[in-house]
């Protein structure tokens, strides 16, 4: 489950997570790797400046494109110190601020540690650091021993690879899925049919499970597939038209590829001729859910929506 999840948020972060085009990347390496674009580099008794490239892209560009805004303190031109220790210091600040950050924006993030977020030789400083500072007395945070998660190496990688999983689905929580505006519901609502149905709460204590965003997406896809599902199956070459349903969910609900399609030739109804018509609307086996939606994803591909997901 969390394998497939971490592909799904990888592959929208790589098409859709950044300005001027597409930028792969890999959960945790890429995004703990890239955190700033100019190096400072030691030769002897100078220190100097190296490039990383215009092309090298950080989180927080990512989230400047996502959200409109600058974390505080943090430019991309900004360099880490050359010390190990203050390097080290500035890394933790610089994920601190970030965290912060996505929390004031409604995130929810209390098990995501700072650390959690650096690479794995960089944790290890962080913890010989701390604890040279805790022994000195030298630390100024007053750091108990709560705070301090001190992991193997193996722990720490899983738990580098969750934190980040975590802290990209906030952000798409928080920076994306927010843009769904309710405006339009009582227009979706008007059709006859659709009245007939149970409402979805939009309230924000109607559901425990799902946001008032999401709920407005459910509301949607219940809308097009009440006034579709006639018209697009209307001649239908394996079975009838499909009856009314109640969409109250994204898994179960969506499995058979009827209710995605519908939605689909809402805004493509050229598609229905060529893909739609050839779908099974009571589907009973594994063999027909997965005809219906290779259609679906050939349909997909037809109207260059190719946003890599499998059938």
């Amino acid at each position: 489950f969390f394998q497939k999840t971490l592909t799904a948020i990888k592959n929208w972060f790589t098409l859709f997570g950044w300005s001027k085009g597409q930028n792969p990347i890999s959960v945790p390496y890429s995004l703990r790797r890239d955190v700033c674009k100019v190096q400072m580099t030691s030769s002897q008794e100078t220190g100097f400046k190296q490039n990383l490239g215009k092309d090298t892209k950080t989180v927080y560009d990512m989230v400047f494109h996502l959200s409109g805004q600058l974390l505080p303190g943090i430019t991309s031109s900004k360099s880490l110190p050359l010390d190990p220790v203050e390097r080290i210091l500035q890394l933790h600040w610089q994920h601190s601020t970030l965290l912060a950050f996505l929390k004031s924006q409604g995130a929810y993030l209390p098990h995501v540690m700072p650390e959690f977020l650096l690479e794995p030789d960089d944790y290890k400083k962080w913890i010989k650091v701390q604890t040279a500072l805790k022994v000195s007395g030298k630390n100024s945070d007053k750091l108990s021993d709560k705070h301090l998660f001190i992991l193997e190496d193996s722990v720490f990688e899983t738990m580098s690879k969750r934190a980040w999983t975590d802290v990209l689905l906030q952000i798409y929580k928080v920076f994306v899925l927010t843009r769904v505006s309710s405006r339009n519901i009582t227009d979706q609502l008007s059709l006859e049919s659709v009245q007939k149905m149970p409402r979805i709460k939009s309230e924000p204590l109607s559901s425990n499970i799902y946001s008032p965003y999401e709920r407005t997406v459910l509301t949607w896809l219940n809308k097009h597939y009440e006034k579709n599902r006639k018209t697009v199956w209307k001649d239908c070459q394996k079975g009838g038209v499909p009856p009314m349903r109640w969409i109250v969910n994204f898994d179960r609900d969506l499995l058979d590829g009827l209710v995605l399609a519908a939605q689909l030739a809402a805004y493509c109804p050229y598609l229905i001729s060529t893909h739609f018509v050839r779908m099974y609307t009571n589907p009973k086996s594994h063999e027909q859910f997965l005809h219906n939606c290779l259609i679906l994803v050939n349909a997909m591909h037809a109207v260059s929506l190719a946003i890599d997901i499998k059938v």
